[in-house]
């Protein structure tokens, strides 16, 4: 199954999808530094307003993250992926932490906090 594989400036905060991870100690840098890989569900916070939940319906999912979505603190995408498939649904302040994307078998899904980093949930 395809991992979602992001990496993040310590010093501004760039975050950056990576299509192919590198493997040797040259790593991606930004702002003259290392980026570090970011690893769902590491960040102390509470797991159950940041890991999506789903419905399934025929051939649809329907994503919800139980958070709140204020102009400082809120999930500020959701995405799905499987082998042959991503999508990314970007959200505002203000609006419900929720999307819908068209269902695939072997799905993770994953939501990403402005404050408290990325989560992911594997689909059953």
């Amino acid at each position: 199954m395809r991992e979602l594989v992001l990496r993040k400036c310590k010093s501004c905060g760039a975050l950056v999808k990576v299509f192919e991870d590198c493997n040797c100690k040259c790593g991606l840098e930004c702002c003259g530094e290392k980026m570090e890989k970011i690893t769902p569900n590491s960040v102390d916070a509470a797991v159950e307003k940041h890991i999506p939940t789903y419905e399934i319906k025929d051939d649809v999912i329907e994503v919800v993250v139980n958070h709140v979505m204020e102009e400082d603190h809120y999930i500020e995408w959701i995405a799905a992926v499987s082998d042959n498939y991503e999508e990314i649904k970007y959200l505002q302040p203000g609006v419900k932490a929720k999307a819908t994307f068209k269902y695939h078998n072997g799905m993770t899904l994953y939501s990403y906090c402005n404050k408290h980093s990325l989560w992911k949930k594997e689909v059953e």
